[in-house]
């Protein structure tokens, strides 16, 4: 059964000299691993090989059982090109494309979190400053922690419902209890990460994260990674780029 869809390309695996086997977000499908035959001739029905971000309709045949589909047609816009022209920007790119696949399911569609990084991959393309785009990524991890059912506790400390307030002295966050703890609960968890009062208020309300200075920022999303390990029992691959700055 052939079935239509909008796309973004998640991975992509060279399988011959001529096709590869793509890794693909749809809009209304989910995430979809394809067989491309001939996608890498320069005159194929995919436009060319295919690449991370390539982005467009396709036209793909359902799998039987646990088989890959079998894409065959995939319209590439240029939508995504500038990623490439921007280090950053592009491990950015690279790091929401590995928790996508790392936390969605075959088949299993999710028409808000196909917005959401179509959105987030606009917006962080054209950001020419590093602390902007490191804020839309966070926020993007949150986005995607909601659409998966495991968002974190932000609005109130995640083991007394104490409200999160700008008052509080500090704040600290536990992939224990996920989310937010509050001062007087910290010395129950082994496993936090301090943070700044108003890198939780930006966890709270992410219209917040911009306002942060890129050394907060930092902090917050290695306290990010260290959550997605956890949820992974494994460091995202990306991890290290961003560990490293």
């Amino acid at each position: 059964m052939q079935e239509k869809d909008r796309a973004i390309c998640l991975r992509c695996v060279n399988y011959s000299e001529t096709s590869q086997v793509v890794t693909l977000l749809t809009r209304r499908h989910g995430k979809i691993a394809c067989m491309a035959k001939g996608s890498k001739r320069s005159k194929s029905a995919t436009d060319g090989p295919i690449e991370p971000f390539s982005f467009g309709p396709v036209v793909f045949s359902t799998p039987k059982g646990e088989g890959l589909a079998v894409l065959s047609e995939f319209s590439q816009e240029s939508r995504f090109r500038p990623l490439r022209q921007n280090l950053f920007a592009l491990n950015c790119g690279l790091l929401t494309a590995e928790l996508i696949e790392s936390f969605t399911e075959n088949s299993d569609p999710h028409e808000g979190l196909f917005d959401a990084t179509v959105s987030f991959l606009d917006t962080v393309q054209n950001r020419s400053r590093q602390n902007f785009q490191l804020a839309d990524l966070i926020g993007f991890e949150l986005t995607l922690l909601n659409e998966i059912g495991v968002g974190l506790v932000t609005q109130w400390c995640a083991n007394c419902s104490t409200a999160f307030s700008n008052r509080w002295k500090y704040a600290y966050f536990s992939n224990e209890v996920n989310g937010l703890v509050c001062p007087g609960c910290e010395s129950s968890f082994v496993d936090k990460t301090r943070l700044d009062v108003a890198a939780a208020a930006g966890l709270s309300q992410t219209e917040n994260l911009k306002k942060l200075p890129l050394t907060v920022l930092e902090t917050l999303h290695k306290a990010m990674l260290n959550h997605f390990t956890a949820l992974l029992h494994r460091p995202p691959k990306l991890a290290s780029f961003f560990l490293s700055q």
